[in-house]
């Protein structure tokens, strides 16, 4: 489904990755500025529909007033006013359902780049991956004699363990950047402990060898470099409550994330402030999201953190921009003041024409 929108938006990174020497946080970066720069309109028409439902709440009040407890005929009512006044009903929900496809887009992109950004065949990825699970002794697969100890050490191996399946791009990313070798070194050379178990891994390679050679043909030339001042964007930072012993520069990214949040709520608690100095404080529920965000970054690859740094300080600064811009008050004042403009220009034609037959009355007597 979401293929629709992931196609386009994975040429667009794979330009924007060609751009910065292949790198592929330099992209996000910059496609996260792009779209937000896009978003724009949409954000100004929110605000516009903010200011319009400000502008009419008065009559709402009063058709609350008239028709009390009759919601049918409420409704109706509130319509044909919104219908008369010029006012859409779902103009702010637009801004965000389009920022909820996009984060979810975004989100496939950098968990899939050598299918979106690589244009690597999704078939050959597949195969590889299928083959490899059949190592499973739970499930029925050709490998007679499989062990469990042999399941194990090559999913933990190509870093495919079957409860997180969802970031097999990334890792399989890992495995043929640069080191060819990786699914033969991990499935011939290494010992298992036993003759049968090291020759069930090599009959597993021969059934994958053709299908890594073929990414490996087609991911050449159009490599992406996930490194980011020496962070590997493909891995996900692995949270220990031994800080002290098994702190990883990974952690850096959900941390990060966390304190971009922070940063954007108190600069949208300002701007509100500013443009509404009435409003009701949310200090309580400004942590909320941040923490969210803190939680379920140590749960993702260090790609899909970045995108929410880049997002919370681009998108919310450009957006509390727009806030403050198009306030509800600034705007209403623009409003009022066109008004007041038109009225003038329209007395002054009245007085003009009135002057104007004085004086032929003038001349005439």
């Amino acid at each position: 489904m979401f293929d629709i929108i992931n196609v386009p938006f994975g040429y667009v990174m794979g330009f924007l990755a060609d751009l910065f020497s292949n790198n592929f946080a330099a992209a996000v970066a910059v496609f996260t500025l792009v779209i937000n720069l896009i978003l724009i309109p949409l954000s100004i028409k929110s605000q516009k529909s903010a200011v319009s439902q400000m502008r009419i709440k008065p009559k709402l009040d009063e058709l609350k007033k008239k028709y009390g407890d009759d919601r049918q005929k409420m409704a109706m009512a509130q319509q044909e006013l919104y219908r008369q006044e010029g006012v859409s009903m779902s103009g702010g929900c637009l801004p965000m359902i389009i920022r909820l496809l996009l984060m979810i887009s975004i989100y496939s992109l950098i968990m899939s780049p050598l299918t979106y950004m690589s244009g690597v065949e999704s078939d050959n990825i597949n195969k590889v991956y299928n083959t490899v699970q059949k190592l499973n002794p739970d499930a029925e697969d050709k490998y007679e004699g499989t062990t469990k100890e042999l399941y194990e050490q090559v999913i933990i191996e190509l870093g495919w363990q079957d409860s997180n399946t969802s970031n097999k791009e990334l890792k399989l990313v890992n495995n043929i950047s640069g080191k060819a070798a990786t699914f033969e070194a991990a499935l011939t050379t290494k010992d298992y402990g036993s003759e049968k178990a090291n020759n069930i891994a090599k009959k597993v390679y021969d059934d994958i060898k053709d299908d890594v050679a073929k990414i490996e043909k087609e991911y050449e030339g159009n490599e992406i470099n996930f490194g980011l001042f020496g962070l590997n964007l493909t891995e996900t930072p692995d949270f220990d409550w031994n800080v002290a012993e098994k702190w990883q520069p990974l952690w850096l990214i959900p941390i990060f994330a966390f304190l971009s949040q922070i940063l954007t709520s108190l600069v949208s608690m300002r701007v509100n402030k500013i443009n509404n100095p009435d409003a009701p404080s949310m200090k309580g529920l400004m942590l909320t999201m941040p923490l969210i965000s803190l939680f379920i970054g140590f749960g993702l690859p260090g790609g899909v953190g970045f995108y929410w740094i880049c997002s919370s300080l681009i998108g919310g600064l450009i957006q509390a921009g727009v806030q403050l811009w198009y306030g509800p008050h600034k705007m209403l004042a623009r409003e009022r003041a066109k008004e007041l403009s038109v009225q003038c220009d329209f007395e002054t034609k009245q007085l003009a024409k009135f002057n104007n037959k004085d004086s032929e009355s003038i001349i005439k007597d």
